[in-house]
């Protein structure tokens, strides 16, 4: 049969997997992908629960955000492309270190959206993902960029650090665990855990006293 002339061709449902935990972004994000094509059919609040999730929810797209407990965005990314799983992810951020977007792009990153320009932007980010397309907002992109070029000058280890990584790594060589340390300096102990998990990720240590023999030596050397 014949279609109907003026007949409307309906795009197929695109299957989202979502993870942040903040409860009502998760309920803003939903809200703004039920006008449209995007379904989502799983939700978590952390990475753990979003990786655990991906083999029955089956989804066509991953939207995570950047900075969650239990493994952040980035890290469920970054396991993703290492079991050689293709589909695209992105990321949704409050704000993000110039250094972890170059490692999200280098990592297979598919997009970035920054949370306070999400309902104007979340969209068309998507659309070009599923397209097959990368969308990175051009100065966040243009900065990565830059600090790739700037990172090669580097003195040390420890320049690779965020100023709010090396407060984490300073306290734990003054022992502090990460309850103290979250109280130190006013953050919550599930962030505390994912800034370690960075700063061993970035410095290729495996334990607190690794970190705290490599944080001793630079500020030795850099003494001396």
């Amino acid at each position: 049969m014949p279609p109907v002339s003026g007949q409307l061709h309906t795009r197929p449902t695109i299957r989202v997997l979502l993870a942040d935990d903040d409860p009502l972004t998760r309920e803003g994000i939903k809200l703004l992908l039920s006008r449209s094509s995007y379904e989502v059919v799983g939700e978590a609040e952390n990475g753990a629960e979003a990786l655990a999730l991906v083999p029955t929810a089956r989804p066509d797209l991953l939207l995570l955000d950047f900075d969650m407990p239990e493994r952040s965005g980035f890290e469920v990314l970054r396991t993703l492309r290492e079991r050689g799983d293709k589909r695209p992810v992105v990321l949704l951020t409050g704000r993000i270190p110039d250094e972890r977007v170059y490692q999200a792009l280098q990592a297979g990153l598919n997009g970035l959206v920054i949370k306070a320009m999400a309902m104007s932007q979340l969209l068309t980010c998507l659309d070009s993902v599923i397209a097959g397309r990368r969308w990175i907002d051009h100065d966040i992109l243009q900065r990565a960029m830059d600090f790739s070029l700037s990172a090669q000058g580097r003195s040390g280890p420890l320049d690779t650090l965020s100023q709010r990584e090396r407060s984490v790594a300073d306290l734990v060589v003054r022992g502090l665990k990460n309850r103290d340390i979250a109280g130190e300096l006013g953050i919550g102990e599930g962030t505390v855990k994912v800034h370690l998990h960075n700063i061993f990720e970035k410095l290729s240590v495996a334990s607190r006293t690794e970190l705290a023999l490599l944080v001793s030596r630079s500020d030795g050397g850099a003494a001396a």
